[in-house]
Protein backbone atom coordinates (compact mmCIF):
# COMPACT_ATOMS: atom_id res chain seq x y z
CA UNK A 1 0.00 0.00 0.00
CA UNK A 2 2.44 2.42 0.42
CA UNK A 3 4.40 1.57 -3.06
CA UNK A 4 0.86 2.21 -4.34
CA UNK A 5 0.55 5.70 -2.22
CA UNK A 6 4.01 6.80 -3.27
CA UNK A 7 3.34 5.98 -6.61
CA UNK A 8 0.01 7.69 -6.52
CA UNK A 9 1.48 10.86 -5.71
CA UNK A 10 4.68 10.77 -9.00
CA UNK A 11 1.37 10.17 -10.73
CA UNK A 12 -0.33 13.29 -9.95
CA UNK A 13 3.18 15.26 -10.02
CA UNK A 14 4.21 16.84 -13.51
CA UNK A 15 6.69 15.27 -15.24
CA UNK A 16 7.91 18.54 -16.67
CA UNK A 17 7.81 21.76 -14.29
CA UNK A 18 5.31 23.87 -15.12
CA UNK A 19 6.08 27.55 -16.65
CA UNK A 20 3.83 30.23 -15.32
CA UNK A 21 3.09 32.11 -18.55
CA UNK A 22 1.91 35.51 -16.43
CA UNK A 23 5.06 35.66 -14.80
CA UNK A 24 6.76 35.89 -18.12
CA UNK A 25 4.47 38.29 -19.56
CA UNK A 26 4.17 40.37 -16.72
CA UNK A 27 6.26 43.47 -18.10
CA UNK A 28 4.03 42.91 -21.02
CA UNK A 29 0.64 43.63 -19.34
CA UNK A 30 2.32 46.24 -17.46
CA UNK A 31 3.72 47.71 -20.64
CA UNK A 32 0.23 47.31 -22.14
CA UNK A 33 -1.37 49.26 -19.08
CA UNK A 34 0.62 51.85 -19.51
CA UNK A 35 -0.19 52.32 -23.15
CA UNK A 36 -2.80 55.14 -23.70
CA UNK A 37 -5.91 53.49 -25.99
CA UNK A 38 -6.53 54.78 -29.21
CA UNK A 39 -10.05 54.01 -29.23
CA UNK A 40 -12.28 52.30 -26.74
CA UNK A 41 -15.04 49.82 -27.81
CA UNK A 42 -17.99 50.06 -25.39
CA UNK A 43 -20.49 46.89 -24.99
CA UNK A 44 -23.51 48.38 -26.14
CA UNK A 45 -21.25 48.72 -29.38
CA UNK A 46 -19.98 52.35 -28.84
CA UNK A 47 -16.72 53.28 -30.30
CA UNK A 48 -14.85 56.82 -28.87
CA UNK A 49 -11.74 57.78 -30.32
CA UNK A 50 -8.99 59.42 -28.19
CA UNK A 51 -6.98 62.11 -29.47
CA UNK A 52 -3.27 62.56 -27.77
CA UNK A 53 -3.01 64.85 -24.97
CA UNK A 54 -1.41 67.97 -25.28
CA UNK A 55 2.57 67.45 -25.83
CA UNK A 56 2.36 64.33 -26.72
CA UNK A 57 3.60 62.89 -30.18
CA UNK A 58 1.98 59.53 -32.06
CA UNK A 59 4.33 56.83 -31.13
CA UNK A 60 5.85 57.04 -34.75
CA UNK A 61 6.75 60.36 -34.39
CA UNK A 62 7.95 59.77 -31.70
CA UNK A 63 10.70 56.97 -33.05
CA UNK A 64 11.83 59.24 -35.84
CA UNK A 65 13.35 61.61 -33.01
CA UNK A 66 14.66 58.69 -30.85
CA UNK A 67 18.72 59.20 -29.52
CA UNK A 68 19.45 56.73 -32.02
CA UNK A 69 17.29 58.05 -35.22
CA UNK A 70 18.97 61.21 -34.06
CA UNK A 71 22.80 59.32 -34.13
CA UNK A 72 22.26 58.01 -37.03
CA UNK A 73 21.46 60.97 -38.78
CA UNK A 74 24.05 62.62 -37.86
CA UNK A 75 26.31 60.21 -38.75
CA UNK A 76 25.09 60.28 -42.36
CA UNK A 77 25.45 64.71 -42.55
CA UNK A 78 29.28 64.26 -41.36
CA UNK A 79 31.48 65.11 -44.81
CA UNK A 80 32.26 61.95 -46.90
CA UNK A 81 36.08 63.14 -46.53
CA UNK A 82 35.91 62.69 -42.41
CA UNK A 83 34.10 59.13 -42.46
CA UNK A 84 36.16 56.41 -43.92
CA UNK A 85 33.52 54.36 -45.32
CA UNK A 86 32.08 57.26 -47.44
CA UNK A 87 35.71 57.58 -48.39
CA UNK A 88 36.07 54.14 -49.34
CA UNK A 89 32.87 54.01 -50.94
CA UNK A 90 33.88 57.19 -53.26
CA UNK A 91 36.07 54.23 -54.81
CA UNK A 92 39.54 55.39 -53.56
CA UNK A 93 41.94 52.80 -53.17
CA UNK A 94 45.66 52.88 -51.82
CA UNK A 95 48.86 50.36 -51.86
CA UNK A 96 50.45 49.30 -48.81
CA UNK A 97 54.49 49.34 -49.69
CA UNK A 98 56.20 46.06 -48.42
CA UNK A 99 59.82 45.61 -47.72
CA UNK A 100 61.83 45.95 -50.85
CA UNK A 101 59.74 48.19 -52.38
CA UNK A 102 61.62 50.34 -55.43
CA UNK A 103 58.74 52.20 -56.04
CA UNK A 104 59.67 55.53 -53.79
CA UNK A 105 63.29 55.32 -54.55
CA UNK A 106 62.72 55.16 -58.21
CA UNK A 107 60.45 58.42 -58.39
CA UNK A 108 62.58 60.30 -55.88
CA UNK A 109 65.36 59.71 -58.06
CA UNK A 110 63.48 61.07 -60.98
CA UNK A 111 62.01 64.21 -59.45
CA UNK A 112 65.52 64.98 -57.52
CA UNK A 113 67.35 65.63 -60.39
CA UNK A 114 66.84 68.67 -63.04
CA UNK A 115 67.61 67.36 -66.18
CA UNK A 116 64.77 64.21 -65.60
CA UNK A 117 62.63 66.48 -63.48
CA UNK A 118 62.74 68.76 -67.02
CA UNK A 119 62.46 65.60 -69.32
CA UNK A 120 59.34 63.78 -67.47
CA UNK A 121 57.48 67.03 -66.41
CA UNK A 122 57.29 66.02 -63.15
CA UNK A 123 57.86 67.96 -59.56
CA UNK A 124 57.91 67.07 -55.41
CA UNK A 125 56.08 68.75 -52.68
CA UNK A 126 56.13 67.71 -49.81
CA UNK A 127 54.48 68.79 -46.18
CA UNK A 128 50.20 68.70 -45.86
CA UNK A 129 50.54 72.66 -46.15
CA UNK A 130 52.21 72.92 -49.55
CA UNK A 131 50.45 70.11 -51.19
CA UNK A 132 46.98 71.62 -50.10
CA UNK A 133 48.11 74.82 -51.63
CA UNK A 134 48.52 73.12 -54.94
CA UNK A 135 45.73 71.03 -55.10
CA UNK A 136 43.58 74.26 -54.51
CA UNK A 137 45.33 76.40 -57.10
CA UNK A 138 44.77 73.53 -59.89
CA UNK A 139 48.40 71.23 -59.73
CA UNK A 140 47.75 68.15 -61.13
CA UNK A 141 49.08 65.25 -58.40
CA UNK A 142 50.36 61.45 -59.99
CA UNK A 143 51.34 59.79 -56.98
CA UNK A 144 50.79 60.47 -53.35
CA UNK A 145 53.64 58.35 -50.71
CA UNK A 146 52.09 58.55 -47.09
CA UNK A 147 52.96 56.66 -43.74
CA UNK A 148 49.25 57.70 -42.35
CA UNK A 149 46.25 57.44 -43.72
CA UNK A 150 44.70 60.52 -41.98
CA UNK A 151 47.11 62.34 -44.17
CA UNK A 152 45.56 61.38 -47.47
CA UNK A 153 41.63 61.58 -46.13
CA UNK A 154 42.66 65.51 -45.19
CA UNK A 155 43.21 66.26 -48.88
CA UNK A 156 39.83 66.99 -50.97
CA UNK A 157 38.54 63.75 -52.65
CA UNK A 158 37.67 65.15 -55.75
CA UNK A 159 41.31 65.70 -56.66
CA UNK A 160 42.45 62.21 -55.86
CA UNK A 161 40.08 60.10 -58.12
CA UNK A 162 42.79 58.80 -60.69
CA UNK A 163 45.86 59.33 -58.41
CA UNK A 164 48.00 56.24 -56.99
CA UNK A 165 47.95 56.25 -53.22
CA UNK A 166 50.70 54.69 -51.48
CA UNK A 167 51.45 54.03 -47.84
CA UNK A 168 55.12 53.41 -46.95
CA UNK A 169 56.92 53.63 -43.60
CA UNK A 170 57.64 56.84 -42.19
CA UNK A 171 61.64 55.47 -42.20
CA UNK A 172 61.42 55.48 -46.21
CA UNK A 173 60.05 59.04 -46.01
CA UNK A 174 62.19 60.23 -43.64
CA UNK A 175 65.32 58.74 -45.47
CA UNK A 176 63.98 61.10 -48.54
CA UNK A 177 63.16 63.75 -47.01
CA UNK A 178 64.68 67.45 -47.65
CA UNK A 179 62.66 68.40 -44.07
CA UNK A 180 64.47 68.66 -41.01
CA UNK A 181 61.60 67.28 -39.76
CA UNK A 182 59.40 65.79 -42.30
CA UNK A 183 55.39 65.16 -42.07
CA UNK A 184 54.84 61.75 -43.22
CA UNK A 185 53.47 62.40 -46.76
CA UNK A 186 55.10 63.73 -50.45
CA UNK A 187 53.05 64.28 -53.62
CA UNK A 188 54.55 63.61 -57.51
CA UNK A 189 52.69 66.60 -59.20
CA UNK A 190 52.71 67.16 -62.98
CA UNK A 191 55.01 70.57 -63.46
CA UNK A 192 52.07 72.98 -63.31
CA UNK A 193 51.38 75.42 -66.40
CA UNK A 194 50.95 79.39 -65.27
CA UNK A 195 48.32 79.56 -67.64
CA UNK A 196 46.20 76.89 -66.00
CA UNK A 197 46.95 77.54 -62.56
CA UNK A 198 44.01 79.21 -60.49
CA UNK A 199 45.61 81.49 -58.17
CA UNK A 200 43.80 83.15 -54.96
CA UNK A 201 41.01 85.62 -55.70
CA UNK A 202 42.60 88.13 -53.03
CA UNK A 203 45.99 87.58 -54.94
CA UNK A 204 44.74 88.72 -58.02
CA UNK A 205 42.58 91.49 -56.36
CA UNK A 206 46.00 92.97 -54.98
CA UNK A 207 48.16 92.48 -58.15
CA UNK A 208 50.62 95.25 -59.03
CA UNK A 209 51.60 97.28 -62.11
CA UNK A 210 55.09 95.40 -61.08
CA UNK A 211 57.17 92.54 -62.61
CA UNK A 212 60.30 90.58 -61.55
CA UNK A 213 63.19 89.28 -63.39
CA UNK A 214 65.62 87.22 -62.17
CA UNK A 215 68.96 86.82 -64.04
CA UNK A 216 70.91 84.09 -62.93
CA UNK A 217 69.94 83.23 -59.91
CA UNK A 218 71.70 80.26 -58.77
CA UNK A 219 71.06 79.98 -54.57
CA UNK A 220 67.62 77.86 -53.96
CA UNK A 221 67.73 80.06 -50.37
CA UNK A 222 67.91 83.27 -52.21
CA UNK A 223 65.09 82.79 -55.05
CA UNK A 224 62.72 81.12 -52.48
CA UNK A 225 63.00 83.75 -50.62
CA UNK A 226 62.59 86.40 -53.81
CA UNK A 227 59.51 84.56 -55.19
CA UNK A 228 58.23 84.85 -51.40
CA UNK A 229 58.61 88.53 -51.07
CA UNK A 230 57.38 89.30 -54.63
CA UNK A 231 54.59 87.11 -53.85
CA UNK A 232 54.22 89.45 -50.48
CA UNK A 233 54.14 92.67 -52.70
CA UNK A 234 51.66 91.58 -55.53
CA UNK A 235 53.95 91.05 -58.46
CA UNK A 236 52.15 90.42 -61.67
CA UNK A 237 54.62 87.51 -62.73
CA UNK A 238 58.32 86.28 -62.22
CA UNK A 239 60.64 85.79 -65.19
CA UNK A 240 63.51 83.28 -64.58
CA UNK A 241 65.99 83.72 -67.29
CA UNK A 242 68.34 81.08 -68.76
CA UNK A 243 70.67 80.31 -66.20
CA UNK A 244 69.21 80.52 -63.15
CA UNK A 245 68.09 77.95 -60.31
CA UNK A 246 65.65 75.86 -61.35
CA UNK A 247 62.03 77.15 -59.62
CA UNK A 248 60.75 73.51 -58.48
CA UNK A 249 63.96 72.84 -56.63
CA UNK A 250 62.70 71.13 -53.38
CA UNK A 251 64.68 73.44 -52.05
CA UNK A 252 63.44 76.41 -53.64
CA UNK A 253 59.77 75.37 -52.89
CA UNK A 254 60.88 74.84 -49.18
CA UNK A 255 62.15 78.78 -48.91
CA UNK A 256 58.91 80.20 -50.78
CA UNK A 257 56.72 78.90 -48.38
CA UNK A 258 53.89 78.22 -51.26
CA UNK A 259 54.95 81.57 -52.73
CA UNK A 260 55.28 79.49 -56.04
CA UNK A 261 51.31 78.72 -56.43
CA UNK A 262 50.40 82.64 -55.36
CA UNK A 263 52.23 84.44 -58.23
CA UNK A 264 52.52 83.04 -62.08
CA UNK A 265 56.63 81.79 -62.48
CA UNK A 266 57.88 81.16 -65.94
CA UNK A 267 60.57 79.51 -65.99
CA UNK A 268 63.89 79.41 -68.06
CA UNK A 269 63.20 82.22 -70.42
CA UNK A 270 65.36 83.40 -73.28
CA UNK A 271 65.82 86.40 -73.40
CA UNK A 272 64.90 87.39 -76.95
CA UNK A 273 61.47 86.12 -75.39
CA UNK A 274 61.41 88.04 -72.48
CA UNK A 275 59.78 91.13 -73.79
CA UNK A 276 56.72 88.82 -75.25
CA UNK A 277 56.04 89.03 -71.45
CA UNK A 278 56.05 92.16 -70.57
CA UNK A 279 53.07 94.75 -70.58
CA UNK A 280 52.77 97.38 -72.80
CA UNK A 281 55.14 100.83 -71.84
CA UNK A 282 56.77 98.69 -69.51
CA UNK A 283 60.13 100.39 -68.57
CA UNK A 284 62.93 97.90 -67.32
CA UNK A 285 65.24 98.99 -64.34
CA UNK A 286 68.01 97.06 -63.10
CA UNK A 287 69.50 96.39 -59.69
CA UNK A 288 72.83 95.10 -60.03
CA UNK A 289 75.28 94.21 -57.08
CA UNK A 290 78.31 95.12 -58.82
CA UNK A 291 77.21 97.84 -60.76
CA UNK A 292 79.09 101.03 -63.02
CA UNK A 293 81.72 102.53 -60.60
CA UNK A 294 82.14 105.23 -63.08
CA UNK A 295 78.77 106.14 -63.36
CA UNK A 296 78.02 105.88 -59.36
CA UNK A 297 81.27 108.11 -58.77
CA UNK A 298 79.91 110.54 -61.79
CA UNK A 299 76.05 110.83 -59.76
CA UNK A 300 77.96 111.31 -56.03
CA UNK A 301 79.69 114.00 -57.70
CA UNK A 302 76.33 115.60 -58.96
CA UNK A 303 74.48 114.97 -55.62
CA UNK A 304 76.09 115.05 -51.66
CA UNK A 305 73.58 112.51 -50.62
CA UNK A 306 74.93 109.88 -52.84
CA UNK A 307 78.58 110.90 -51.44
CA UNK A 308 77.29 110.81 -48.08
CA UNK A 309 75.64 107.64 -47.94
CA UNK A 310 77.82 105.15 -50.57
CA UNK A 311 75.88 103.20 -53.36
CA UNK A 312 75.63 99.72 -53.96
CA UNK A 313 78.89 99.38 -55.68
CA UNK A 314 81.87 98.80 -55.39
CA UNK A 315 85.24 99.63 -57.63
CA UNK A 316 85.57 96.43 -58.54
CA UNK A 317 85.77 96.35 -62.54
CA UNK A 318 81.86 95.46 -64.30
CA UNK A 319 81.63 91.35 -64.92
CA UNK A 320 78.99 90.41 -67.27
CA UNK A 321 78.26 87.57 -68.85
CA UNK A 322 75.56 85.77 -71.23
CA UNK A 323 76.13 82.29 -69.99
CA UNK A 324 79.26 81.22 -68.85
CA UNK A 325 81.03 80.47 -72.24
CA UNK A 326 80.64 84.25 -73.48
CA UNK A 327 82.12 85.90 -70.11
CA UNK A 328 85.55 86.91 -71.38
CA UNK A 329 83.74 88.38 -74.52
CA UNK A 330 81.58 90.33 -72.84
CA UNK A 331 84.42 91.68 -70.75
CA UNK A 332 86.45 92.65 -73.84
CA UNK A 333 83.79 94.62 -74.64
CA UNK A 334 82.81 96.27 -71.77
CA UNK A 335 86.51 97.68 -71.73
CA UNK A 336 85.74 99.07 -75.26
CA UNK A 337 82.75 100.90 -74.16
CA UNK A 338 79.91 98.86 -75.97
CA UNK A 339 77.94 98.71 -72.96
CA UNK A 340 74.43 100.81 -72.81
CA UNK A 341 74.52 103.97 -71.07
CA UNK A 342 71.85 103.79 -68.41
CA UNK A 343 70.80 106.76 -65.85
CA UNK A 344 72.09 105.83 -62.34
CA UNK A 345 69.09 106.37 -59.96
CA UNK A 346 68.40 106.51 -55.81
CA UNK A 347 65.74 103.29 -55.27
CA UNK A 348 63.48 105.36 -53.39
CA UNK A 349 62.85 108.11 -56.62
CA UNK A 350 59.75 108.01 -58.64
CA UNK A 351 60.37 104.78 -61.01
CA UNK A 352 56.72 103.54 -60.84
CA UNK A 353 54.94 106.05 -63.11
CA UNK A 354 54.89 103.51 -65.62
CA UNK A 355 54.52 99.74 -65.15
CA UNK A 356 57.90 98.86 -64.22
CA UNK A 357 59.60 95.59 -64.48
CA UNK A 358 62.73 94.66 -61.84
CA UNK A 359 65.83 92.88 -62.90
CA UNK A 360 67.72 91.26 -59.89
CA UNK A 361 70.90 89.43 -60.90
CA UNK A 362 73.02 86.86 -59.27
CA UNK A 363 75.51 87.73 -56.27
CA UNK A 364 78.57 86.05 -58.31
CA UNK A 365 78.12 87.31 -61.54
CA UNK A 366 75.55 89.91 -61.66
CA UNK A 367 73.24 91.12 -64.29
CA UNK A 368 73.97 90.31 -68.32
CA UNK A 369 74.72 92.49 -70.73
CA UNK A 370 71.12 91.65 -72.06
CA UNK A 371 69.48 92.80 -69.05
CA UNK A 372 70.72 96.24 -69.56
CA UNK A 373 69.96 96.24 -73.33
CA UNK A 374 66.85 95.71 -72.41
CA UNK A 375 66.64 98.24 -69.75
CA UNK A 376 68.00 101.01 -72.58
CA UNK A 377 66.00 100.28 -74.77
CA UNK A 378 62.70 100.58 -73.25
CA UNK A 379 63.95 104.11 -71.20
CA UNK A 380 64.66 102.45 -68.07
CA UNK A 381 67.86 102.86 -65.73
CA UNK A 382 69.63 101.62 -62.38
CA UNK A 383 68.64 101.80 -59.26
CA UNK A 384 70.78 101.79 -56.24
CA UNK A 385 70.58 101.39 -52.78
CA UNK A 386 72.28 103.33 -50.48
CA UNK A 387 74.71 101.31 -47.90
CA UNK A 388 77.86 102.49 -45.60
CA UNK A 389 80.88 102.60 -47.56
CA UNK A 390 83.14 99.62 -47.11
CA UNK A 391 80.33 97.14 -47.49
CA UNK A 392 80.73 95.02 -50.28
CA UNK A 393 77.27 94.84 -51.58
CA UNK A 394 73.75 93.24 -50.19
CA UNK A 395 72.23 89.96 -50.61
CA UNK A 396 70.16 89.35 -53.91
CA UNK A 397 67.12 88.57 -51.72
CA UNK A 398 67.39 91.32 -49.23
CA UNK A 399 68.28 94.15 -52.22
CA UNK A 400 64.74 92.70 -54.52
CA UNK A 401 62.40 92.74 -51.34
CA UNK A 402 63.62 96.53 -50.64
CA UNK A 403 62.64 97.33 -54.53
CA UNK A 404 59.83 95.19 -55.04
CA UNK A 405 58.29 96.68 -51.32
CA UNK A 406 59.85 100.46 -52.79
CA UNK A 407 57.61 100.31 -55.73
CA UNK A 408 54.24 98.91 -53.77
CA UNK A 409 54.89 102.06 -51.49
CA UNK A 410 55.58 104.64 -54.27
CA UNK A 411 52.02 103.29 -55.78
CA UNK A 412 50.24 102.85 -52.62
CA UNK A 413 51.28 107.41 -52.10
CA UNK A 414 50.51 107.86 -55.91
CA UNK A 415 46.52 106.16 -55.44
CA UNK A 416 46.35 108.07 -52.13
CA UNK A 417 46.92 111.55 -53.76
CA UNK A 418 44.97 110.71 -57.06
CA UNK A 419 42.10 109.83 -54.61
CA UNK A 420 42.35 112.80 -52.61
CA UNK A 421 42.51 115.37 -55.76
CA UNK A 422 39.40 113.21 -57.18
CA UNK A 423 37.65 114.30 -53.48
CA UNK A 424 38.75 118.03 -54.50
CA UNK A 425 37.05 118.09 -57.77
Amino acid sequence: MAVLGECACWARRPLLPVVRTWELDARRWVRALRRSPVKVVFPSGQVVERKPGPGKQPRKAAAETSPREQRLKQSRQVPPSQTPSTWEESGLRYDKAFPGDKRLSSVMTVVKSRPFREKQGKILLEGRRLIADALKAGAVPKVFFFSRLEYIKELPIEKLKGVSLIKVNFEDIKDWSDLVTPQGIMGIFAKPDHVKMTYPETQLRHTLPILLICDNLRDPGNLGTILRSAAGVGCSKVLLTKGCVDAWEPKVLRAGMGAHFQVPIINNVDWEAVPNYLPTDTRVYVADNCGLYTQAQAQAQMSNKASDYGWVCDRRPLKFHKYEEEEENLESAANKGWLPELEVQSYDSDWTEAPAAVVIGGETSGVSLESLQLAESTGGGRLLIPIVPGVDSLNSAMAASILLFEGKRQLRVRAEHLSRDGSYH
